[in-house]
């Protein structure tokens, strides 16, 4: 047993475009916490305004785990030495944010709220909720789907041979 965790070198990319997209992807999630960061203070109450169930302090936490999650999620996608199980834990971030993201804006669209601001970036810029969301968080979960593929966290490695 390791008294301390040791980091370890990323899986090498499948493709090169899967390098791409998982700087893309990382990109955006930068900038969507850096916008809802900027108003962290108003942030919880625009998720209250989706009139989630659990109200306020439902929001307040959703509010905290979907910034949190986007800045956990940047160091796999960045590819950066990590432990093991860290890794995992960054590459499930992604999954939680995008997932969580698509459900909104659907949720947003198929309830009968008038909402005015999605979100997504915050208090900081209103974003109004349209179908358009919807496929942009279709198209980046497909993008979190194929670099966690090219990435793959869990694979078996190759010893060294010394």
């Amino acid at each position: 047993m390791r008294f301390f965790v040791h980091t370890t070198p990323p899986a090498a990319p499948k493709t090169f475009t899967i390098q791409i997209a998982s700087i893309a992807v990382a990109a955006v999630f930068v900038a969507l916490a850096v916008a809802q960061l900027y108003s962290f203070e108003d942030f919880p109450q625009v998720i209250a305004s989706l009139w989630l169930p659990g109200g306020h302090p439902f929001a307040t936490l959703l509010a905290a785990l979907i910034v949190t999650g986007e800045v956990l999620a940047v160091p796999f996608l960045l590819a950066m030495r990590l432990s093991p199980a860290m890794r995992v834990i960054s590459m499930l971030a992604g999954w939680f944010v995008v997932l969580t993201w698509l459900k909104l804006s659907v949720y947003e669209l198929m309830t009968t709220n008038a909402v005015t601001n999605s979100g997504v970036l915050g208090a900081t810029i209103p974003v109004t909720p349209a179908w358009w969301l919807v496929g942009l968080f279709v198209i980046l979960a497909g993008m979190v789907g194929w670099v966690s593929w090219g990435q793959w966290p869990l694979g078996v490695r190759a010893k060294k041979v010394e």
